[in-house]
Formats: C-alpha cells, sequence, structure tokens
C-alpha cells in the first residue's frame, strides 16, 4: 500500500503542526506502508518524511525539475521521481498512491486536495482520500465543503466518503477501512 501525502513545505508553522507530521510518517511506516510525497525536506513534508525514516518506511519522492536545489530535497528517499512541471509532477503522485492524506498546508496544498477530491467525484478514481485535521486546521474547509452539499453545489457523499481526524493512528485505521470497502466511484455526476 501506498499513501501519498500533502502538506505544507513552509518552515514558519507552528511546532504542534510539525509533530503531527512526524507522528503520521511514524504511523505509515508502523502500518508497513509506503509513503509518496513532493519530495521536500522542509515543513509538514520534510516532518512526515523523517517519521518515515525513523520508523524505517519507504518513501518515494515526485518532484519537478525546477526545485532540485540544494537543502530543498528530502536525500533519505528510496527514489526521487522528476517531472517538468507541478501539474506532471501531481499526476504521477497520484498513479503510484493507493490513498490519500491531506496535512494542513497552504495553497499548493488545497490545490492538491481538490483536484484529487474533484478526480474523486468525477468517477476517475475511487482511492480513500483523508484529511489530518490537526489543531482543528480544516474545521472551516470542511464546514464550506459541507454548505457546498446543502445548497446542491456538491453531492454530500462526497463530503461523507473523506476519513477525517486529527489523530495519525485513527486517521490512517479510517482510510483502511474505505480502502477494504473498495472502490465507490460515484457515478452521478450532476
Amino acid at each position: 500500500m501506498r499513501v501519498c501525502v500533502y502538506g505544507a513545505s513552509s518552515s514558519q508553522i507552528d511546532e504542534s503542526y510539525l509533530i503531527a507530521g512526524e507522528k503520521l510518517g511514524r504511523a505509515i511506516a508502523r502500518k508497513g506502508w509506503d509513503m509518496v510525497f513532493g519530495g521536500g525536506a522542509l515543513g509538514l513534508m520534510g516532518a512526515a518524511a523523517r517519521g518515515m525514516t525513523a520508523g524505517g518506511g519507504t518513501i518515494i519522492g515526485v518532484v519537478p525539475t525546477f526545485l532540485n536545489v540544494d537543502g530543498i530535497l528530502y536525500e533519505h528517499c528510496k527514489e526521487m521521481i522528476y517531472t517538468s512541471t507541478m501539474r506532471e509532477r501531481k499526476q504521477r503522485m497520484e498513479e503510484l498512491s493507493d490513498a490519500f492524506v491531506i496535512t494542513p498546508g497552504g495553497i499548493g496544498t488545497l490545490d492538491e486536495f481538490f483536484e484529487i477530491l474533484t478526480l474523486r467525484q468525477l468517477g476517475r478514481h475511487g482511492k480513500p482520500i483523508g484529511i489530518l485535521n490537526t489543531n482543528g486546521y480544516y474545521d472551516s474547509m470542511l464546514a464550506m465543503l459541507r454548505h457546498c452539499a446543502e445548497e446542491s453545489f456538491l453531492r454530500s457523499s462526497v463530503v461523507e466518503e473523506l476519513a477525517v481526524s486529527d489523530k495519525p493512528e485513527e486517521l490512517l485505521a479510517l482510510l483502511e477501512e474505505r480502502l477494504d470497502q473498495g472502490p465507490q466511484l460515484n457515478k452521478d455526476l450532476g
């Protein structure tokens, strides 16, 4: 099983987010799963990777060539895949992964989350999506998604299928349950 982890590359965030990211990496490694991520050494990406390394897990980084700069990339990846663009990076990460975890992040993380959520809604994949909601970071986004569903701009099943927890171990258990249920692709695109 390979889980893709999306998250902040910023190191200017509260330490509680970094601690949660490292715990997530350790929890993934304990399950014996591999991690696919954006290849960064900093922020939540780096924290999750350090947790994976500490837990003996296997890490695959996917990074556009323009980010191949000293000090930016995590050096303990089993494999580093280079792409030409950010779009190719996201596609390659999706192809390599069996499930997705979104950790707190900025515009890049939100872009990755909404793309993978859109692809699921359109029936392009049936892979489970989890949100690590550290410090309630995504509470307002989840409220917005529920509001979208209430106003019929989004099917409620899209929101209900998300696995959400502030505890890494619990989040991975929820993802595993959804994985065991198999793909429940949304056929109704309206």
